[in-house]
């Protein structure tokens, strides 16, 4: 049976990549026991190179500057009541509450607002909460902005910006919450390092979140779910984590958990379609 699936660049409806062709499969079968092997030696180590993290990337240092030729961001520039781009998306660092919402709340962060439905949802549902949205998509920002200047409420801030950044954004213990849904997979193998969800993600994340912060984590694709649930299972993140959620199917193994009283876009369609979702609760432990 072919799948559907969503491609989150593109937003266009795909034949689903997991699925091989009898051509695909064809061509394995011929392949012989040395290429076979050399072919699995070559996948283990992109595998490795990609899990030993991104600390060297430029996106990780301190000094990287945002590059961009691209319409969409001028545009953004409309909405400067509540939308801030690129660098200035790293100006308010420790000062959020303070000098952006002007009244003291808890801070939640949403990594990758995609069409929003979330972010606009719960920020109408929890209007005592400061809310933070950030996508580096340019159109698709663009459009989610033209949709919260619609919103009955200003309890929220959309920033144009990196999630691999989230570091040189806010400050020590400056996060409440931190949610990351349906994140782009990277399915194949030599992108598997652009995964967001890696050690120097976590030991971000631990950084910014508040004592007993939580980051809540979604995804329909099994693979990537995997390799987060590696890097969950490491003793480094129960160093700085407690897991409190650990399921590969939400809403058959804990239906009463927060993250399966509400569904994005993506995931309606996931859900659709039989596929399980999987789902992370990760709990700070820092001190106070």
């Amino acid at each position: 049976m072919i799948r559907l699936k969503i491609c989150r660049r593109s937003n266009e409806l795909l034949i689903d990549s997991r699925v091989m062709s009898d051509e695909i499969k064809n061509e394995e079968m011929a392949k012989s026991p040395e290429e076979l092997e050399l072919q699995a030696l070559k996948d283990k180590e992109r595998e490795e190179k990609a899990k030993r993290g991104m600390e060297n990337d430029r996106l990780y240092q301190k000094d990287f500057q945002y590059k961009h030729k691209n319409p969409y961001h001028e545009k953004l520039a409309e909405f400067e009541e509540f939308v801030l781009r690129d660098e200035a998306a790293e100006s308010n660092v420790g000062k959020w509450n303070e000098a952006v919402f002007n009244r003291e709340a808890p801070l939640c962060v949403e990594i990758g607002t995609g069409y929003g439905h979330f972010m606009h949802d719960y920020c109408e549902k929890n209007p005592d909460v400061n809310f933070i949205g950030l996508d580096f998509r340019f159109k698709r920002s663009y459009n989610l902005a033209r949709r919260l200047a619609k919103h009955p409420y200003r309890n929220f801030k959309y920033l144009r910006a990196r999630g691999e950044r989230i570091e040189f954004m806010f400050a020590d213990s400056e996060v409440d919450k931190l949610f990351y849904f349906f994140p782009d997979p990277w399915p194949k193998k030599k992108h598997h390092k652009k995964r967001l969800f890696q050690m120097p993600f976590l030991r971000a994340a631990y950084q910014v979140l508040t004592p007993g912060g939580t980051l809540f984590v979604k995804t329909d694709h099994d693979g990537y779910a995997e390799w987060m649930a590696e890097f969950v299972d490491n003793p480094d993140t129960h160093k700085l984590f407690d897991i409190r959620l650990r399921t590969f199917d939400l809403y058959e193994d804990a239906p009463e958990h927060f993250l399966a009283s509400f569904q994005t876009k993506f995931e309606k369609i996931f859900l659709e379609q039989k596929t399980p979702i999987k789902a992370f609760e990760l709990v700070s432990k820092k001190e106070k």
